[in-house]
């Protein structure tokens, strides 16, 4: 049966197509053209028709839903965060995600995110960096050596020329897993610590990514030295934060998208009418960043859908000119789009279409 001439393709990349195309890009082209897309999406804020993810929460984890939509594209994500998967053999987190077509609502990708959410959290860290760290950063801190450390490490190490890493994770196994992973970058000096005081004194830029499904306190005010910026990567639920109060409250706070970072952020300890400063004001030239070199500025980030549109915008795009992927037959092509009964006529063995028409008369 052939397809209407209006049916769209929809294009798959599973995981190894993705890794494929990191290798085939290299990570700092990947990274670069991620942050590069992030900037150019954030810049037309006002385009999209935005919303809080929809989430369900169960006492191990959550199950998430991130839409949000353009005139001409609808992107959602589809991601989970289970810290204690990974004592099965599980990822922390696992994610797919659609691009589709607002005027016909066909699927134009089907994608694999889990690989791709590290790589665009991290080109997002970058981005909002770029416009509220120091200009001269070169040292920072990583709390949290987990799953997306090595990408929070290879983004600012190629994209703003981060020197040396100070590292600190609870579990030491994590942090030997990121050196030797990263132990022969060029350039690139890694040094494990002891604590989070000894990771973070000296630090022009710290960034928390930790997993842990609770409350925690990861950085104190005491902690917090002038000048620097924070990357709060970590708290992205109700419940799960990583900084104290009293950080936000010393600091001038940047968000995503401000009604959603509330309720998940670090932001969630804070009363509704702490003052906070949504990214793209920043990026667009609306609203100061950094005002000083003592200033402390901190980015309570959380994950927006607008970034996983970004990042799908990025896939089709980079999968179109290396030639990766398959043509996946997610939506039925019907020679009469209203005959969907056809399907099963024509899935059906001839006797047992025979059958069925005998049935249907007797």
């Amino acid at each position: 049966m052939q397809a209407a001439s209006h049916a769209l393709p929809t294009l798959f990349l599973s995981a190894d197509d993705v890794a494929q195309l990191v290798h085939r890009l290299g990570i700092p082209t990947t990274l670069e053209r991620l942050a590069a897309t992030l900037h150019a999406d954030y810049l037309r804020w006002p385009d999209f028709d935005k919303s809080a993810r929809v989430a369900s929460h169960s006492a191990e984890g959550v199950i998430e839903l991130m839409p949000i939509a353009d005139a001409s594209t609808y992107a959602f994500k589809y991601v989970n965060g289970h810290p204690k998967n990974t004592q099965a053999g599980l990822p922390t987190v696992m994610a797919f995600g659609v691009l589709a077509d607002v005027d016909t609502g066909v699927p134009v990708l089907l994608s694999e995110l889990t690989l791709t959410t590290a790589l665009r959290t991290a080109a997002m860290s970058v981005v909002a960096a770029s416009a509220l760290a120091r200009p001269d950063s070169r040292r920072m801190a990583l709390i949290g050596n987990g799953a997306q450390s090595e990408f929070q490490a290879l983004a600012f190490h190629h994209l703003m020329g981060i020197e040396e890493i100070r590292l600190f994770d609870t579990d030491p196994r994590a942090t030997a897993k990121l050196q030797h992973n990263l132990g022969g970058v060029p350039g690139l000096r890694l040094v494990p610590c002891d604590s989070v005081a000894q990771a973070v004194r000296g630090a022009d830029i710290v960034t928390t990514v930790t997993a842990d499904k609770t409350n925690a306190t990861i950085l104190t005010p005491d902690m917090i030295e002038p000048g620097m910026h924070v990357n709060g990567v970590g708290g992205d639920c109700p419940g799960k934060t990583e900084l104290h109060p009293d950080v936000l409250r010393g600091a001038s706070v940047f968000v995503e998208y401000e009604p959603q970072t509330r309720i998940e952020g670090d932001l969630q300890h804070l009363p509704a009418d702490f003052a906070v400063t949504e990214l793209w004001q920043v990026l667009a030239g609306h609203a100061p960043g950094r005002t000083r070199t003592t200033e402390v500025t901190l980015f309570d980030s959380v994950g927006f859908a607008l970034e996983d549109y970004a990042a799908l915008r990025f896939l089709r795009q980079a999968a179109g000119e290396l030639g990766l992927g398959q043509t996946l037959p997610l939506i039925p092509a019907l020679a009469d789009p209203k005959d969907l009964f056809s399907l099963l006529r024509a899935a059906a063995p001839e006797t047992q279409r025979q059958a069925t028409r005998l049935a249907l008369a007797a």
